[in-house]
């Protein structure tokens, strides 16, 4: 007995049939499998091609964020925003409209916002805070309370509760949860609210006794009861 395959065998052997049929397979669509092919090789190739870009854009962006945020630091909000002709810096605005797509767009979409709040122009500081991205965890807490307190500013009392409250639960923690609930509870009395102002003092009252904020909601508390 030899252990070659017999010309039989191999006729009837399972893989060289699954072969033989995608070898035939292939001849038969040859034009279109190699435009597949080729359409794919131009996808994969615009991926990592558009990786790159990213990368790029992003450090790019990084560069111009941080020449914006020494204006930012120092008080200068009006070049924060705008940059500088003479040192050929450009401002929030410009970064967060041309680098919109990168964390450092974003990141200048906040300071835009921020530096236009410092600047007494709300409505300008409302527009862009609407578009940023925020973050999860604890460092999108910051942003929602200062969107909160903004829309105070403006008297938008309902929303800025909406808001404040939001910041409450975006990361619950014993500092900056009872804080914003507070804050909502000003933002509902000022809104006539007063049942929602009740519930949000008693719930700091009952959840965060041991709050910063204790002496405050306590006295909130005693506002709002002579309502």
């Amino acid at each position: 007995m030899t252990d070659k395959h017999t010309k039989e065998e191999l006729q009837t052997d399972p893989l060289l049939e699954t072969v033989g049929k995608v070898n035939s397979f292939y001849q038969n669509n040859k034009t279109a499998i190699l435009s597949v092919l080729v359409a794919l090789t131009v996808i994969v190739g615009s991926l990592i091609g558009y990786s790159f870009y990213s990368e790029s854009q992003e450090e790019r962006a990084q560069v111009l964020l941080s020449e914006a945020e020494a204006y930012y630091t120092n008080g200068d909000y009006d070049r924060a925003l705008n940059g500088d002709d003479a040192d050929f810096t450009l401002g929030m605005i410009q970064i967060a409209d041309n680098f919109s797509g990168t964390d450092a767009g974003n990141l200048a979409t906040y300071y835009a916002s921020v530096s236009y709040f410092k600047l007494g122009l709300y409505e300008d500081a409302l527009g862009y805070i609407k578009k940023y991205d925020t973050p999860d965890g604890i460092l999108g807490v910051g942003s929602l309370s200062y969107y909160g307190s903004l829309l105070y500013h403006l008297e938008m009392y309902p929303e800025s509760a909406m808001k404040f409250e939001r910041a409450a639960e975006w990361d619950d923690n014993d500092s900056t949860t009872p804080y914003n609930l507070l804050q909502a509870a000003k933002a509902h009395h000022k809104a006539a609210n007063i049942e929602r102002a009740v519930e949000l003092i008693d719930e700091i009252l009952e959840d965060y006794p041991n709050s910063t904020q204790l002496a405050e909601v306590q006295r909130m508390k005693g506002l709002l009861a002579s309502n």
